[in-house]
C-alpha cells in the first residue's frame, strides 16, 4: 500500500512539474502579412491626384510654385525586428502622384513575425540595381536616365512652375538620378532612408509612409529656384544637394491592422 501511495505521489509531482513547464513556454510569434501605403503632403496639405496640378505652394526660399508632375522610385524596402533580424522585400516601387493606384506596394514576400520593427529603404536604385534598360515597365514609362549622364534610371521627376504670383513665372525640372562628375565620370547618388520610428506589428498590417514634398527644398539645403531651376540633370552640385535633401522627406505614418 505504501508503494502504491509513493507511486501516486511521484506521478502527481511529475504532472505538476510538467504543467509548470508548459506555463513557462513562450509562444512563437504569429506570422502576418505587411504592405505599404505611400501618402504625400506639402507640410500640412495633403497632395494627391485631385489637387496636384491646382495647389499653389510656397517653398522655404519664398517662391510660390505650382506642380505639374511628381514621379519617384524607391527600392529594397526592409523591416528590422527589435531582435536584429532583417526582412528584405523584393521589388521596387514606382509612384506617379497623378495615379493613386501606384500609391500602394505589396511585396511578394511580405510575411513576417509579429513584433516591433523599424523601416529603411533605398531612394532610387543602388549601384547593383541601377542597370541601364533592365526594367521593361520603367522603360515604357520613359524613366530612363540618359547614358551621357551615367545611365540607369531616374529617382525623381518633379516638374512645375515657380514665381507663379509674378508677371514672369518660369518652369523648373527637379530631376534626380546618377551624378555626373565630369565627362565619362559618374557617381552613385542614391540615398539610404533609415526611419527610426518604431512600428509595432501585431496583425496583418498596412504601414503608411509619408512623403513631405516641401522637404526637397529646405533641409539641409534651402533651394533657390531662381538659381537652380533647369537643367539640373547634368549639374553635379544640384544632384548632390538633392541627395542630401531627400534624407528628411519621408516619415512613418499610421499603421493600420
Amino acid at each position: 500500500m505504501k508503494k502504491i501511495l509513493t507511486i501516486i505521489a511521484v506521478s502527481f509531482a511529475f504532472l505538476a512539474c510538467s504543467e509548470d513547464n508548459d506555463d513557462n513556454i513562450i509562444p512563437a510569434p504569429s506570422q502576418v502579412n505587411v504592405s505599404f501605403n505611400f501618402t504625400h503632403n506639402w507640410d500640412n496639405t495633403l497632395i494627391n491626384s485631385s489637387n496636384l496640378t491646382t495647389e499653389i505652394v510656397t517653398n522655404e526660399h519664398g517662391e510660390e510654385m505650382s506642380m505639374a508632375r511628381i514621379r519617384y522610385l524607391v527600392s529594397r524596402l526592409e523591416l528590422t525586428h527589435s531582435n536584429g533580424q532583417t526582412y528584405l522585400f523584393d521589388g521596387y516601387k514606382f509612384t506617379d502622384l497623378s495615379d493613386e493606384t501606384t500609391y500602394n506596394f505589396t511585396p511578394e514576400n511580405n510575411t513576417i513575425p509579429t513584433g516591433t520593427y523599424t523601416l529603411k529603404f533605398i531612394w532610387g536604385f543602388n549601384e547593383t540595381d541601377n542597370v541601364d534598360g533592365a526594367y521593361a515597365d520603367l522603360n515604357s514609362a520613359s524613366w530612363n536616365w540618359p547614358a551621357m549622364l551615367g545611365g540607369g534610371y531616374h529617382f525623381l521627376q518633379f516638374d512645375g512652375m515657380y514665381n507663379v504670383n509674378t508677371t514672369a513665372p518660369a518652369p523648373f525640372n527637379y530631376h534626380n538620378g546618377t551624378a555626373r562628375v565630369s565627362t565619362g565620370v559618374f557617381e552613385q547618388n542614391y540615398a539610404i532612408i533609415d526611419l527610426s520610428t518604431e512600428i509595432v506589428i501585431s496583425n496583418n498590417a498596412v504601414i503608411e509612409v509619408k512623403m513631405n514634398i516641401a522637404e526637397f527644398f529646405k533641409n539641409p539645403n534651402t533651394w533657390d529656384l531662381n538659381v537652380l531651376d533647369t537643367p539640373l540633370m547634368p549639374n553635379y552640385t544640384a544632384q548632390k544637394m538633392m541627395q542630401e535633401n531627400v534624407s528628411t522627406v519621408f516619415s512613418v505614418g499610421t499603421v493600420t491592422q
